[in-house]
């Protein structure tokens, strides 16, 4: 189950930060962030060897940036099919669109599986919303979100597959974060820099099968998944932090994204 926290303060000098918590299967291969688009030079972000997108895409330039997380199909009596393989975008398409245009353009929902895209720049924050029947698009207030394969949280939070974990996580990590000192991650180590984000977003000590894990280890029909990476970015007025530990669970493991 992917996370992605973000934190809007349009009078900071980081108006907007996020931590992105990327789970996947082990045997997925990828790389970590660069400039691995040729047709986007100006764009960053891990790269998916599968299918050729990224979880997670930024412009330090703009800045903007966008990041998606797999969606869980909701059922509202309505009529569904998924794409046919030979017709499928992959998801890792869009955050490569929106950072390296500053737009998403028409999305043709026939053809993607369900998804949340968390995009935007130092002016605004959107969540983009595809759960299979609506496609939505909202603005992101002032304040903290944590947004998960089920959607954002909040009461109009819907059930389905994981729901009691994620329940436990965003009730163990949301307070927690929302109590922690607001970053401000200028210069420095990762850790300095992002104070007490830093050891919350890396799990904060849980056991990585506890049901309130962020950082998390599972077997999935025989294959094992888990969190893969994590990601904490900084949007500012004058400058752009980027942040990658490709080991989560490990310490020592972050590196400065330049």
């Amino acid at each position: 189950m992917c996370t992605a926290v973000v934190s809007i303060d349009p009078d900071a000098s980081f108006p907007v930060l996020l931590a992105g918590v990327r789970d996947e299967f082990h045997d997925r291969s990828w790389v970590p962030p660069g400039r691995h688009w040729p047709d986007s030079p100006k764009v960053i972000g891990g790269l998916d060897l599968q299918a050729g997108g990224t979880w997670l895409a930024v412009d330090p330039g703009v800045p903007r940036f966008a990041a998606v997380l797999n969606g869980i199909p909701v059922d509202r009596g309505g009529a569904r099919s998924s794409p046919a393989k030979e017709d499928r975008l992959s998801r890792g398409g869009l955050p490569l669109r929106f950072a390296a245009d500053g737009e998403l353009g028409k999305i043709d929902t026939a053809r993607y599986e369900p998804f949340y895209l968390v995009y935007g720049t130092l002016d605004q924050v959107r969540l983009l919303s595809w759960d299979g029947q609506a496609l939505t698009d909202r603005c992101l207030e002032r304040g903290l979100h944590m947004v998960t394969n089920l959607g954002p949280a909040g009461p109009d939070l819907r059930e389905g597959f994981g729901m009691e974990e994620i329940n436990a996580r965003i009730g163990y990590f949301q307070p927690r974060l929302a109590a922690a000192p607001r970053p401000t991650p200028r210069t420095g180590s990762t850790e300095a820099a992002w104070g007490a984000w830093a050891p919350l977003i890396e799990g904060d000590g849980l056991d990585p099968r506890d049901p309130r894990a962020l950082v998390v280890r599972q077997d999935f029909d025989g294959r094992p998944t888990g969190t893969t990476s994590i990601t904490l970015l900084a949007l500012g007025r004058d400058s752009v932090r980027y942040d990658f530990n490709a080991a989560p669970g490990v310490r020592g493991q972050w590196s400065t994204v330049e």
